[in-house]
């Protein structure tokens, strides 16, 4: 069975990512246990893992927020996402193993399995898996330091990105056609599908983000 601080922890962050917990509004511990049904703990160890995946900021003498998303910050994310990406796969195409190849078409199946649960958490981990496996297999260490450094940040995007309607299944679409470029060797065509796929993730994004803006601006 699943620990409960990480039942609670993809509780909020899925709230957070859906919206009904709007960015700057404040996680009261109290309130979310009893709402949850949880004790205070596991509550108080969620909001530090938040803390720490940039889906909240704690404020001193004031407590923990849930982290603000601007457009702009998801411009700036995704323009050096897709840059990076399609680099490492590219690079992969050239130099990723069979074995690793194998272990690609894998993962592949796990993020299939995931998209027909419709289990957002256990996706986003696959789905992370997946793009791990991708920079490990480009043989280039400061590419994959880059993306390590902006993780964070990756994480939220990636997880309200597949959270839109419909997502999920065009991002299976996009690994299938980016493993059988990287299967077929054929490097140009890895990388544009993978700055394609960064792509239709950050408009999906830039969509949940104005589709926010329009219900706290509806909302008395």
């Amino acid at each position: 069975m699943r620990p409960l601080r990480e039942l609670v922890f993809e509780a909020l962050r899925e709230a957070i990512v859906k919206g009904d917990l709007a960015p700057g509004e404040r996680l009261m511990e109290v309130q979310l246990a009893e709402e949850l049904g949880v004790s205070r703990t596991p509550v108080r160890e969620a909001i530090r893992r938040l803390e720490l995946e940039g889906y909240a900021v704690m404020v001193p003498r004031k407590g923990a927020y849930v982290a603000s998303l601007s457009a702009k910050d998801v411009a700036d994310v995704f323009e050096i996402r897709t840059a990076l990406e399609g680099l490492a796969a590219e690079l992969a195409t050239e130099r990723i193993t069979e074995e690793e190849l194998e272990e690609l078409e894998r993962r592949l199946h796990f993020v299939a399995r995931r998209v027909e649960e419709g289990d957002l958490s256990r996706l986003v981990e696959a789905d992370t898996e997946f793009h791990d496996l991708l920079y490990r297999a480009s043989r280039n260490q400061r590419l994959v330091q880059i993306i390590g450094n902006l993780r964070e940040q990756i994480q939220r995007l990636r997880a309200a990105s597949l959270a839109t309607p419909g997502r999920m299944q065009e991002m299976l679409a996009e690994h299938k056609q980016i493993v059988e470029a990287v299967a077929r060797r054929n490097g140009a065509l890895a990388r544009r599908l993978a700055e394609q796929h960064i792509e239709n993730a950050e408009y999906r994004m830039l969509q949940c983000l104005l589709e926010q803006e329009e219900r706290r601006g509806a909302q008395p």
